[in-house]
């Protein structure tokens, strides 16, 4: 019987490990499309790939916990993204285009639509 206990705990650890391990690999993942999606919309040149892939890369994870952050308002949502993207705007301004920061301002501006969306 405690056999049957001890095996059954173990299958039980080793699926919840695989199932929050997955989870993780997902939402980096996910984080990482959505850079290379940036990347692509504003047609970066492989030199710029190279300066602002890293800073989209910090900035993703911090605006996906914002958005799921269930106990922050709309309007806390909205001031923290925004507080992350004026740390990076002055890098991201140096390196990009005039039409190009237009572009990443238009994306950031959806990326706060989408956290206030998915408020309480």
């Amino acid at each position: 019987m405690k056999n049957r206990i001890c095996l059954f705990t173990a299958a039980l650890c080793s699926a919840a490990f695989v199932l929050l391990a997955s989870t993780s690999y997902a939402q980096k993942s996910g984080a990482i499309s959505k850079v290379e999606a940036i990347s692509q919309q504003l047609n970066l040149t492989p030199q710029q790939k190279i300066k602002i892939l890293p800073i989209l890369r910090d900035e993703g994870p911090k605006v996906q916990a914002i958005k799921n952050d269930n106990s922050l308002s709309k309007i806390q949502k909205v001031q923290k993204i925004r507080a992350i993207h004026q740390q990076t705007d002055p890098q991201m301004k140096a390196i990009l285009s005039p039409d190009q920061y237009q572009k990443l301002k238009a994306i950031r501006q959806q990326a706060i639509r989408e956290a206030t969306q998915t408020s309480r």
